[in-house]
């Protein structure tokens, strides 16, 4: 090297000088990709993205090459810069030449290509990408060299590589991700996607019709009254027990397929009774997204929901599941409906049996829902005794005053909001 010219030997500074610029910038490049876009690209036939998703598959072997050459280039340049300093300047010039040398890599072959990575992910990773793929291949044995010694470290001290290809996202980080993508997904459906995710968390108590409030039919009546019900009934399903629910629960029927009992089709107690089908249980404490494939799995659109001491709590839908996930659907069949009235800007007045979490979901309320499920039951909670007309009780902002009770439960009640530019704020958000 000694007899190469000075300005051959700065054409090959700058050349290493760059090369270690390219070395460190594809790194970030590569190691930066959000992996689930490179899988979306590779999908769509990408090749440079496909090629980059083959070398992730192996982080280390990728690794080990780049700073194979990465330390090569470096160690070059540094004896290059040295002669050239021995020539220009003797013993003397070379500190000099190692500030100067420090100071070059340090912009043009660390913070300046590696900032350009991070603007330029995609690009740079995938043109690299077409680079390392044939080096690998033709370097393949002194990089499994050092890599072996580099594993071989890593396991001493219990590191596994292999621990970097476990990449999923937890529920957790996926809401991250949702949360953060406000421009890229419409509001309404990127709220359907987060409730989705909530299935797991939400019990099947939390949203269930409770126990009062179940439209159901007594076999032990009259049959005239039994055929009133049902030519009235809303829902498309109805419970049947005989007697007592808890103790002689018979099933349901659809009513779809009963036949219509006017004039001379009169409805006769064998045929209903010959329509029901067989009972369904549901534990309360079932999540939503259990129970949702349970309903599938089951070829069943409702249950009956039972406590641990197998007790009636509820009756809980499909619809009900449903609705709990894409939060504006209603439906005929649905037993969970929602009886409020807006009395004022900031105030509204609700039935007691209205579910807290129901308030919550449509007018992006902060009600607590750990415990009592119902308007009823949260005031009961807080209040610490019985309710009595005009009782009232603040919780979080929002000022409870209860308005009827009809023995131990409040029937109507009035919620005023304390802070009605907060809440006009979270409604606009979403948060």
């Amino acid at each position: 090297m000694n007899d190469l010219s000075t300005g051959l030997l700065f054409t090959i500074l700058v050349i290493l000088i760059l090369s270690s610029g390219f070395f460190s910038g594809s790194e970030t490049a590569l190691m930066s990709l959000n992996r689930y876009r490179l899988r979306h690209h590779a999908k769509e036939g990408i090749k440079g993205a496909i090629r980059a998703q083959a070398l992730l598959q192996r982080p280390d072997r990728l690794i080990g090459l780049i700073l194979l050459f990465n330390n090569f280039v470096n160690i070059l340049a540094s004896v290059v810069a040295t002669i050239i300093a021995l020539r220009l300047l003797g013993e003397q010039g070379l500190a000099i030449a190692t500030g100067i040398l420090t100071f070059v890599i340090l912009i043009f072959a660390e913070l300046t290509p590696k900032t350009l990575a991070t603007v330029h992910t995609e690009r740079i990773a995938y043109l690299s990408a077409h680079i390392y793929t044939p080096t690998l291949i033709i370097f393949s044995p002194l990089v499994s060299i050092v890599n072996f010694i580099a594993n071989n470290l890593l396991r001493l001290i219990k590191v596994s590589p292999q621990q970097y290809l476990h990449d999923n996202l937890s529920r957790d980080e996926l809401r991250t991700v949702l949360a953060e993508s406000a421009q890229m997904i419409p509001p309404d459906l990127k709220e359907m996607l987060l409730q989705m995710l909530d299935l797991e968390s939400i019990a099947v108590e939390e949203i269930m019709v409770p126990k009062s409030d179940i439209v159901s039919i007594d076999l032990s009546q009259s049959l005239k009254k039994i055929a009133h019900q049902i030519a009235s009934s809303p829902h498309s399903h109805l419970a049947i027990y005989k007697g007592d629910i808890d103790e002689n629960f018979l099933g349901f029927v659809n009513l779809r397929k009963l036949i219509n009992f006017s004039g001379d089709n009169e409805l006769s107690r064998e045929h209903l009774e010959s329509q029901i089908q067989r009972p369904y249980f549901i534990p309360e404490s079932t999540p939503l997204a259990k129970q949702l494939e349970n309903f599938s799995n089951d070829n069943y659109r409702i249950g009956l929901v039972i406590n641990e001491y197998g007790k009636t709590t509820g009756l809980i839908t499909v619809e009900d599941i449903l609705e709990e996930i894409i939060g504006g659907f209603t439906s005929m069949h649905s037993f969970n409906s929602l009886d409020v009235g807006q009395e004022t800007q900031n105030s509204y007045l609700v039935d007691g049996d209205t579910l807290v979490r129901t308030l919550n979901r449509k007018y992006r309320w902060k009600l607590p829902t750990r415990g009592a499920k119902t308007i009823s039951g949260l005031l009961l909670e807080e209040l610490k005794t019985l309710p009595t007309v005009n009782s009232s009780v603040q919780i979080g902002h929002y000022s409870f005053e209860v308005l009827k009770t009809e023995g131990n439960a409040v029937k109507a009640a009035r919620i005023t909001l304390l802070h009605p530019s907060r809440s006009k704020e979270q409604n606009r958000t979403g948060h």
